[in-house]
């Protein structure tokens, strides 16, 4: 609901030059946090991570209307990555407890589905919020959709079959938990298209006012349905074909839409860019989670599902780190910078085509 407005409110703060810390600094500490939520989704349970994401979305999203300058308001986006950095783990190992292993691609899309009707939904409201009634009433709208979703998880029955009481034991991490090695493949994959992500989030906000798109949450908005229209026929897909066919054809949309708007002139060529990298990035997100469930260790879902989402966040936070840093409020360098998650893209394409040349007949 927030980002598409956030890199005007940090322009207003006077911090117009460092908009790729918004989406980079929440990534940073949500993959940080992954190792501890994937452990603690393993030990205590699904429901109690989940929670706990939705309470930090609610503290966060209620103390941005008191924020005044940009140390605070940096402080506050690193704290509310932890929202991020539990609730999918949660959800996501909930979500494979319950659904047999031959639906489980048709499963992420729905889950993906469900979030994408969010995403799609709440950056248009965001926008209409903050243009009819200010920047505060969003974020307290913000902070009011964490408590109903906190209120519907405490009602939620556990899936986590032998579940142990929190002791601070569980806060410690060792090195294995940091990461799991049977997923590295799907990780590689969700490294280098990710970083797409974070460019996108960072750049468009400004490409939409470039070009005279008042709403910039509207962008966000045919982004987010058009990955809605595509996750479950692209779950299902996988389930059928394979992750790796689908992968091919996701990586393949995403490296031809980054060309798309770095090229776009015009609103038109600007919503055909966004539309179609929905179309990816609402193939690639649940193949790649169905992809790094069918790999984990039963014992460790969520572990295998975190290391998932660390490298999902390392490539959103250098793409938007790196987008950021390149366009330096220069008009000129959208290209430029789309050119770069196209190029990452393409590699994540060879990579998975290299494995399928690799494979037995």
């Amino acid at each position: 609901m927030i980002i598409p407005e956030l890199p005007e409110y940090l322009s207003k703060l006077g911090g117009s030059d460092y908009k790729g810390l918004i989406i980079s600094l929440f990534a940073v500490t949500a993959m940080v946090s992954r190792p501890f939520s994937g452990k603690l989704a393993d030990s205590i349970g699904r429901v109690p991570v989940m929670i706990f994401g939705g309470v930090v979305c609610l503290v966060c999203s209620s103390l941005y209307p008191l924020i005044s300058s940009l140390i605070p308001f940096f402080v506050l986006r690193f704290f509310h990555g932890f929202s991020t950095g539990f609730t999918p783990t949660g959800n996501t190992a909930y979500l494979a407890d319950i659904v047999p292993a031959e639906k489980r691609g048709e499963a992420m899309g729905l889950l993906g589905t469900a979030g994408a009707v969010g995403m799609s939904g709440g950056p248009a409201l965001g926008g209409m919020l903050s243009n009819q009634f200010g920047l505060n009433v969003m974020f307290y709208a913000s902070s009011t959709l964490a408590l109903l979703s906190i209120l519907i998880l405490i009602r939620t029955r556990e899936t986590l079959k032998a579940k142990q009481k929190f002791s601070i034991t569980h806060l410690k991490v060792n090195r294995s938990d940091f990461f799991e090695p049977l997923v590295w493949a799907p990780c590689l994959v969700m490294v280098l298209s990710a970083f797409a992500y974070g460019a996108v989030f960072t750049l468009i906000p400004d490409f939409g006012q470039h070009v005279g798109v008042r709403n910039k949450g509207l962008l966000f908005t045919y982004l987010t349905i058009a990955s809605l229209v595509v996750r479950l026929v692209a779950g299902k897909a996988s389930d059928r074909f394979g992750r790796e066919p689908v992968l091919m054809v996701s990586t393949s949309l995403i490296v031809i839409s980054m060309l798309v708007i770095g090229l776009a002139t015009t609103k038109l060529q600007l919503m055909i860019g966004v539309v179609l990298y929905g179309f990816a990035q609402g193939s690639t997100s649940p193949t790649l989670l169905a992809w790094a469930t069918d790999l984990s260790d039963n014992r460790f879902k969520g572990r295998g599902i975190a290391s998932l989402y660390i490298f999902m966040e390392l490539g959103i936070g250098l793409g938007a780190l790196i987008s950021g840093w390149l366009f330096a409020n220069d008009e000129n360098l959208f290209f430029p910078v789309f050119s770069v998650s196209s190029a990452l893209a393409a590699i994540a394409f060879l990579y998975l085509l290299s494995r399928r040349r690799l494979k037995p007949l």
